[in-house]
């Protein structure tokens, strides 16, 4: 089948980018506003760059363009996710690096990347990149950086701020320092202070957490208290726990359990000293020594017993951390959770602590919240999932738990929340009561048994928790506690409410009625600027959220998310026409994804073009006959 034949606008367009360099980009820049706007999706990813900081002096955003970029990589089935300019350039700008660097071909690179712009490429991305990902495997690609490429690897000790270290199982003894050298030269002569380990590598761990929280002390001692701090870990399984699993770790000078797991790396190969590795690669530090970059970052992706033992060791000095994130590979148990509480109150109680936000998963049961909040003091950010409920309370006790003045205050600011299984509000509600301050709070997943509701937990949060900002509630029974619903809206100061999957109508007799009340409630926020109601079969009701923005109040929502809601397309048209004779706020964005469009498009495309009058559209199509969405919307 023959292509479509281009416009001639199109064909223009085109010429302007295949002519760039012959024009000149300031024969580009002399356009007219409106062409330099639809030019913007045809241009390459270096003529973007040239253009950028010009367009930016103008208060013209390139957006559009890197956004179309990311759209040709097939990468981004949401490319139009990225909010800003900067974010949208840097995600390019990062994958087009890491493409490039380690030789990967896809057929965007295949399209637009040739032996001639393949460096002034390298180049470009190098100077934008905040994030680089250190693949083990391409030791070859290092080799380059550290001989070949200095100018790049300049750029990156300069800009990079964030890396992440993914490592094949075996790596070769002649590989290692040439890993380890890299790390260095980003982590200690960088400006890198978030680090991810996605791999199990209790050894390099140890050598990455050396002398990162304190600048004293022994490096050999601390060294050997850290490995060490291994060994014992073994011992330690199956009794009974004590704070002195953490304080006085086991030295030994050869770890023979963890030389069988690290595959071909040795102990051996982490004696190096930073300045010995630079000079083994001819690498002059820029300030004449080599010192020890501090983390403040740390996240964990895959954290096993032996690596967990290894930074509980070196939390109680680890004075620069001011985020930690672990994920385990498998459930931590209860006695983990409480060895990493006792790390975090000695680190608390060296008056140095500076950890911030905590994200752990899995919890095992919800009491272990408090207990982590009560480790760390200084806490504002706690994100974890909990599976189970234990703490020999009933599952059916989810009355709020007593006020008590004993009790202290906590500055949590934030907290997420995902729960597995039947669910025990005691232990959450209590952390609510006890946070004031806080923000932002993301719940989800939180299953009651029969014949309970979530009324506590709605009437918890419009007493204890005005101070809210941010409130996401997702995959959760809300439609028979929809009174408290309206009554936590009526005093609150909300910008950003989600109720995401929360089966809204479902006891709504009249569905309408229902979601009028709901609308009224929400036309009293003058501070709501984002609103989700997805995956909640609003379907047939759509029409009335338009009235929103009818009234002398009308809504001051910019951001309106109704996707997949089994919205068809009679009932987006009715909406659509509703919408069209009230005052819409200006700039707002409809975000309408996977609702059944292939119902009826000619009815869809018609509704779509009424709705682009008033509103920033995000639309992507499904087949409705691929999913049983509709079977289940219409229950």
């Amino acid at each position: 089948m023959a292509a479509p034949e281009r416009s001639l606008t199109e064909r223009c367009l085109a010429a302007v980018r295949e002519h760039f360099s012959r024009l000149g980009s300031e024969a580009v820049l002399g356009l007219p506003v409106p062409i330099i706007k639809d030019l913007l999706p045809h241009l390459t990813i270096l003529q973007l760059d040239e253009v950028q900081p010009a367009l930016n002096l103008r208060g013209i955003s390139t957006r559009c363009g890197w956004v179309k970029v990311l759209q040709d990589m097939s990468i981004h089935k949401h490319a139009a996710s990225f909010q800003t300019e900067d974010e949208t350039k840097h995600e390019v700008m990062k994958l087009l690096f890491t493409f490039i660097f380690y030789g990967s071909r896809n057929h965007f690179i295949s399209r637009n990347v040739t032996d001639s712009n393949a460096a002034s490429l390298l180049l470009a991305a190098a100077k934008t990149i905040r994030h680089f990902v250190l693949i083990g495997r391409h030791h070859a690609a290092f080799q380059r950086l550290i001989s070949e490429q200095l100018p790049i690897l300049n750029l990156l000790e300069k800009n990079v701020c964030k890396v992440n270290v993914s490592l094949n199982k075996k790596l070769s003894k002649n590989r290692t320092p040439l890993v380890l050298c890299l790390l260095h030269r980003l982590l200690d002569h960088g400006a890198v202070s978030s680090l991810v380990l996605d791999m199990q590598r209790p050894l390099l761990l140890a050598w990455l957490l050396l002398r990162r929280g304190c600048q004293h002390g022994d490096l050999q001692e601390d060294r050997q208290q850290l490995l060490g701090s291994r060994s014992s870990s073994h011992s330690s399984r199956g009794s009974s726990w004590s704070p002195d699993d953490v304080l006085i770790p086991c030295k030994r000078s050869k770890m023979d359990s963890g030389l069988e797991e690290e595959g071909e790396w040795e102990e051996s190969d982490f004696t190096m000293d930073p300045q010995d590795l630079c000079r083994t690669f001819g690498l002059s530090p820029p300030s004449g020594a080599c010192s020890r970059g501090q983390i403040k970052s740390l996240e964990l992706r895959m954290c096993d017993p032996e690596s967990f033992r290894v930074l509980t060791s070196a939390l109680p000095t680890f004075f620069s951390l001011q985020s930690l994130t672990l994920h385990s590979t498998a459930l931590f148990q209860e006695k983990d959770v409480l060895t990493l509480a006792w790390a975090l109150k000695h680190l608390s109680a060296s008056g140095r602590s500076l950890i911030t936000h905590l994200n752990i998963s899995v919890l095992p049961n919800a009491g272990l919240m408090e207990v982590l909040l009560d480790a760390c003091p200084r806490l504002t950010s706690l994100q974890t999932e909990v599976h189970a409920i234990m703490w020999g309370l009933p599952i059916s006790s989810n009355s709020p738990p007593t006020a008590d003045s004993n009790v202290s205050e906590l500055p949590l600011e934030k907290l997420t929340v995902q729960f597995k299984l039947h669910t025990n509000l005691y232990f959450l509600l209590s952390v609510l009561r006890r946070s004031p301050r806080l923000g932002r709070l993301h719940l989800s997943g939180i299953r009651l048994p029969t014949g309970s509701a979530l009324s506590s937990l709605l009437n918890t949060l419009a007493e204890w928790n005005r101070r809210l900002k941010t409130l996401h509630l997702e995959d959760m029974k809300l439609s028979d506690c929809l009174p408290e619903l309206l009554h936590l809206l009526k005093d609150c100061e909300l910008e950003d409410l989600r109720l995401s999957d929360c089966r809204l109508l479902e006891s709504c007799v009249d569905k309408d009625g229902g979601l009028q009340q709901l609308v009224e409630a929400l036309k009293t926020l003058p501070s709501l600027h984002t609103l989700s109601l997805a995956q909640n079969r609003i379907a047939r009701s759509v029409w009335v959220l338009a009235e929103l923005f009818s009234g002398p109040a009308p809504s001051s929502v910019k951001r309106l998310d109704i996707s997949s809601n089994f919205i068809r397309p009679p009932e987006l048209l009715r909406f659509a026409k509703r919408l069209a004779g009230l005052a819409a706020p200006q700039g707002l964005v409809l975000d309408l994804r996977e609702n059944p469009a292939d119902r009826d498009p000619d009815t869809w495309t018609a509704a779509l073009q009424r709705l682009e009058l008033v509103a920033a559209l995000l639309v992507e199509g499904w087949k409705s006959t691929d999913t049983m969405v509709d079977h289940v919307s219409n229950m």
